[in-house]
């Protein structure tokens, strides 16, 4: 087995792994990174698929995300705007195609009015709660003592908006159904995008995509810490700390370290044997955070034809199979693509389906938006992360209902010489790229103290 010292061994080359690793590196430390897959970038990356680049994981850009977008600037990467001109598509309970402009979504005068009287309420919420530490909300323990699901029943008679509301967060973010998580962590949720008008505004939080594609972030951080100094296919079986240093080993590797960043979702966790054991609050707090369940999905076709028909290529529905979609033609692409999103109890429901009959399923609903010129497209990929043995599931992780409250201080703390960067475990940026770069950050700085 092959044997390294250094001053501190990061586990995960993911967006907070190798931000970490930069900043130590930056402060004269000597840094080893362990990966266990064959790639750096974590849930940040692209494949090609019949000549077309495919953004697997994350891909977009909020103004407010200034941590990413200073990155971005210091990595020379140029950016370009998401295509939105045109109406949007909204599809109700009965199957009826809509289509709008503005930001809510077409029904009856009662029910649209309940929407935005739920956002502003949730708006105003949200603006009481401060991310990094929801739990010091005055009513904290109230609100993470109900479900979103059962709270908006207490708010609303009207099941059309509920739908939609719970939507915007259930759907389209925590990615589980909202009766798991509590209205604390919706907040939250909305908290960290700058407000729950934020969350809920495509146009903000999906703004902005980079040139040639979102993967060439983490390419460039782990050029800057050096792939000399980064271990992939090296998967870590134990952590030991003892004597005042701590050993981290894999397979083949064992390196010996003054301190250890362990950059990984906290649901993963239990992959590592911990020699002393985590506090057994540690270990509570990881069993009750879960991941999320996510489809995306992106078809590609010879032309955009949707813009010809006016459309932007937004669309939403709580009743669809794809939730949501949007126009995800990359600036230099001939043709047109659109991205979708399948999630929570729907995307249990089609993973039990066999390929051809999901791919169906899909596309029949792409096509409930846009008409049928959506049911052939050229190359078609799915993004499957939670068989992904070393991510299990996306967006992120949440917690189940008292969770946040009751693991207020675990949820971030180190554990003498191990300490933990995750986008997961963010305020700001919670879930997002922006996030994962913000933790990087926190915990170098924890190495550095």
């Amino acid at each position: 087995m092959k044997e390294i010292s250094t001053d501190v061994v990061i586990i995960g080359a993911g967006m907070a792994g190798l931000t970490a690793a930069t900043q130590l590196i930056a402060a004269g430390r000597d840094v080893v990174v362990l990966e266990a897959r064959d790639r750096v970038g974590g849930r940040v990356h692209s494949e090609i698929h019949d000549d077309c680049l495919v953004e697997v994981g994350g891909q977009w850009i909020a103004p407010d995300q200034e941590k990413l977008l200073a990155l971005l600037d210091g990595l020379g990467l140029e950016t370009y705007s998401r295509y939105r001109e045109g109406k949007n598509v909204y599809v109700n309970g009965s199957g009826e195609n809509r289509q709008y402009e503005g930001e809510i979504f077409p029904a009856s005068p009662e029910t649209e009015s309940e929407i935005v009287r739920l956002i502003e309420l949730l708006d105003k919420l949200s603006h009481e709660i401060d991310p990094a530490q929801p739990w010091e909300h005055p009513n904290a323990s109230e609100f993470d003592s109900v479900s979103f699901a059962s709270w908006l029943q207490q708010q609303s008679q009207d099941q059309e908006a509920r739908d939609n509301i719970a939507l915007f967060v259930a759907g389209a973010m925590l990615t589980k159904p909202s009766y798991a998580f509590s209205l604390l962590q919706a907040l939250m949720m909305a908290a960290s995008a700058g407000g729950f008008n934020e969350l809920v505004d495509p146009d903000f939080i999906l703004d902005k995509r980079v040139k040639g594609g979102m993967h060439q972030v983490p390419q460039g951080l782990a050029e800057r810490v050096g792939f000399e100094n980064i271990h992939l296919s090296t998967d870590v079986k134990s952590i030991v700390t003892a004597e005042g240093n701590v050993t981290v080993t894999a397979e083949n590797l064992s390196v010996q370290a003054k301190h250890v960043i362990i950059a990984l979702g906290p649901h993963l966790l239990t992959r590592i044997d911990f020699q002393p054991a985590l506090p057994s609050v540690k270990q509570q707090m990881a069993q009750h955070l879960s991941s999320g369940q996510v489809i995306k999905v992106q078809a590609f076709y010879p032309s955009a034809f949707w813009r010809e028909k006016g459309l932007s290529g937004t669309a939403f529905s709580p009743y669809q199979t794809v939730h949501e979609a949007y126009d995800n033609t990359p600036h230099d692409y001939v043709g047109g693509t659109l991205v979708g999103f399948v999630s929570d109890h729907v995307a249990d429901d089609l993973y039990a389906k066999d390929p051809t009959e999901r791919k169906k399923a899909i596309l029949d609903s792409f096509a409930a938006y846009f008409g049928e010129g959506a049911l052939k497209p050229t190359v078609y990929y799915e993004s499957d992360w939670v068989n992904e043995v070393y991510t299990r599931g996306a967006y992120g992780t949440s917690f189940d209902i008292g969770g946040l409250t009751r693991y207020r201080d675990s949820i971030r703390s180190s554990v003498g010489r191990i300490h933990f960067a995750c986008s997961d475990i963010a305020g700001i940026g919670y879930t997002h790229i922006d996030g994962a770069i913000r933790m990087g950050e926190a915990a170098a700085e924890a190495v550095l103290a």
